[in-house]
């Protein structure tokens, strides 16, 4: 290990000063010599060191969210040419330029972090073996050797011997209890963080090989901190809890606003949205737009919890459009009562009236006027007609019969125009 430590040796400098100025801070507050003022020093150091790199931890996000999305077309390659391994490889690579997404993205924080925690741990091995390093001068050596934290020595290790952490200044036991209380915390912590990624923030609706290899990492890292945590001191087991809480709040925190989609983190992420949209009638965040926006621009590709999120929108009388806003939809616009007053009610939106079926004899006739059409009525009755309107009894007599029948032979189903003659043999 300080061989490995030996090859960030370009970095310790950096660090030490990092802590020496932190020290100084906390020192003013509990004391140059407490093991308040160096641990809270390591914690300080982590907190710095992950704010600079939440910029990768959001290209994590999205690449294991775009490698999650790739593993059905991954899987069907690796199907197709599982006999030509070469292939194989050149297509998932011509996979990865067209979509633009990098496998390596996901252990980018984990890479960037491992020069500032090999650089912090040559720097406490050499509080532990009494020599300088960095910035850390004789002085700051001395405060350091005396810093114990919850009574174990900054730099003592599990597998310290009893004689080398009595020149620490502490015992045995003191140590072996605490690197043990932390080891177990830095391996529950590092467990339940994949835990939480795999029950709450993964796809459900696609099974693929990925989630069988984050089942398996679920296992396989707390197991490997607990083996190597044994060889880490204290003040390294210090900074690495430290970063295993902040990994497991920032990604509770990415979860709760950002869920991946198809998880059940969306689920409940989306019906707290509804009940706050529907509350409200708008978005208000600015991440809430951009959820709204991603899920209007799917189309019909939405999942089952985007779908029932567009339908309650909808029935609550709002629309999602395309820049991620909430506004009331046509449906349901207001409607203008009698007395002036607007109303928002669906069901007070006049309905449309269905015409009036017809009979097959007002069909065949021509059709009939519809409900309350009625002829206009004249003003004249038959009594008050001048007589020269009335036809006379002469003219009924010599007006022409319409071809073909009479109107009610017509109303009653029978042809209108010309009749074909009845052949001879049926008179």
């Amino acid at each position: 290990m300080d061989t490995i430590a030996s090859l960030f040796s370009f970095i310790t400098t950096p660090v030490s000063w990092v802590i020496v100025q932190f020290h100084s801070m906390y020192g003013k507050i509990f004391g140059p010599d407490t093991g308040w003022a160096w641990g809270l020093s390591i914690v300080s150091l982590v907190i710095l060191i992950r704010i600079c790199l939440i910029p990768l931890f959001v290209k994590q996000i999205k690449s294991t969210r775009a490698m999650q999305t790739l593993q059905p077309e991954m899987k069907k390659i690796q199907e197709r040419y599982k006999s030509d391994k070469q292939r194989q490889s050149e297509e998932m690579m011509k996979l990865y330029k067209e979509t633009g997404t990098n496998p390596l993205s996901s252990c980018l924080p984990i890479l960037a972090q491992s020069p500032f925690f090999f650089a912090l741990y040559h720097v406490l091995n050499g509080i532990a073996t009494g020599s300088t390093i960095g910035v850390i001068n004789d002085s700051l050596l001395a405060s350091a050797r005396k810093a114990h934290i919850f009574g174990a020595p900054l730099a003592a290790k599990f597998t310290d011997s009893s004689a080398k952490v009595e020149s620490l200044g502490a015992s045995l036991t003191d140590v072996r209890v605490v690197t043990a209380i932390m080891i177990v915390l830095m391996s529950a912590s590092q467990f339940y963080t994949q835990r939480q990624l795999m029950t709450k923030n993964v796809d459900t609706t696609v099974k693929t090989p990925f989630m069988q290899q984050q089942k398996m990492l679920m296992y396989v890292f707390p197991v490997m901190f607990a083996v190597f945590g044994i060889n880490f001191p204290v003040g390294v087991l210090v900074y690495w809890l430290t970063t295993n809480v902040w990994t497991m709040g920032q990604q509770m925190y990415v979860i709760h606003n950002n869920p991946t989609p198809g998880s059940k983190a969306q689920a409940a992420y989306l019906e707290r949205l509804t009940k706050h949209v529907t509350s409200h009638g708008k978005t208000r965040k600015r991440s809430e737009k951009t959820i709204v926006k991603a899920i209007v621009a799917k189309g019909r590709d939405r999942n089952e919890f985007e779908r029932k999120f567009i339908n309650a929108l909808n029935k609550a009388g709002l629309a999602a459009q395309t820049d991620g806003t909430v506004t009331k939809s046509e449906s349901a616009a207001a409607v203008q009562s009698e007395d002036g007053t607007a109303t928002t009610d669906a069901a007070a939106a006049p309905k449309r009236q269905q015409p009036k079926r017809q009979s097959k004899a007002q069909r065949q006739s021509g059709g009939a006027k519809a409900v309350g059409d009625s002829e206009p009525k004249t003003s004249l009755s038959k009594s008050d007609e001048p007589e020269d309107a009335k036809p006379s009894a002469a003219a009924k007599k010599a007006e022409p019969k319409p071809a073909g029948g009479t109107r009610s032979k017509a109303q009653s189903g029978q042809r209108k125009g010309p009749q074909r003659p009845k052949s001879p043999s049926k008179k």
